[in-house]
């Protein structure tokens, strides 16, 4: 087990974008003879915890996957009762995360099915912590990658951007949040390793991790070992540098 670092602690090597596939609330409980819905109940103590580490640790964007245009599938009371358990968290939650510098942003919401009041909270928010600089939590919320792609060459069209203008740089600026940083880190918890259709464009050369511990048990400690294991990797993006344990030699 990885010891925890103090806040205070300064680590080099940190990814500067981790974003967090928060599997395994259903699993959680039912090893516990108990309603699905408990276990998004459950979830939102290691969500807050890894906030707080995260920003602590020097993370500057922290992105989480909280429900996707998939979820709309569920079962209509479960769907009420996570929609009521994020406005209660938004609530309850608002004053501590802004006396703490983190920005607030949703991606997704577009959908007519969530709740106003629930909306309302959400924008409040976000105008509430838009001025923070120290952390950006990004909560992906009603968010699909695919959509995400298509509503920018939709952007692109509506812009009359000729083709031979349209670069990697160009279609960028056009998905939401483009001042958002490529993923470096991913985890998935709960051992699934599935990309769920999370930020496709963002996680295109990210490092993923896929520890077995369902999101609802995820803290702190779990997060250092995932931190770890993307700090002893070697990202090369598509190059073919060798390590310097394989080589002996300084790479490049």
């Amino acid at each position: 087990m990885v010891e925890l670092r103090s806040a205070m602690e300064v680590v080099s090597g940190l990814p500067r974008h981790v974003a967090c596939v928060m599997d395994g609330n259903g699993r959680w409980a039912a090893q516990r003879s108990l309603p699905r819905t408990a276990g998004h109940e459950a979830a939102e103590a290691a969500v807050m915890d890894i906030i707080e580490e995260a920003r602590s640790a020097g993370i500057r964007w922290l992105s989480l996957y909280a429900f996707s245009t998939e979820n709309w599938r569920r079962p209509a009371g479960e769907v009420d009762i996570l929609m009521r358990l994020v406005r209660r968290a938004v609530r309850k939650h608002a004053p501590a995360l802004h006396a703490r510098g983190v920005r607030c942003r949703f991606l997704g919401m577009s959908d007519p099915r969530i709740p106003p009041a629930l909306v309302r909270d959400i924008t409040d928010l976000m105008t509430l912590t838009g001025d923070n600089r120290q952390m950006t939590l990004t909560v992906a919320f009603d968010h699909g990658g695919r959509r995400d792609i298509v509503e920018a060459a939709r952007s692109l069209i509506r812009a009359d951007v000729p083709a031979e203008q349209v670069t990697e740089a160009t279609f960028a600026r056009h998905l939401p949040y483009s001042d958002t940083p490529d993923v470096d880190l991913v985890i998935r918890t709960s051992g699934e390793q599935r990309i769920s259709n999370f930020m496709l464009w963002q996680v295109a050369y990210a490092e993923w991790v896929f520890p077995q511990v369902l999101w609802p048990d995820f803290r702190a400690t779990h997060l250092w070992e995932c931190l770890d294991a993307y700090r002893s990797r070697q990202r090369r993006f598509g190059d073919v540098r060798q390590s310097t344990a394989a080589t002996g030699e300084e790479s490049q």
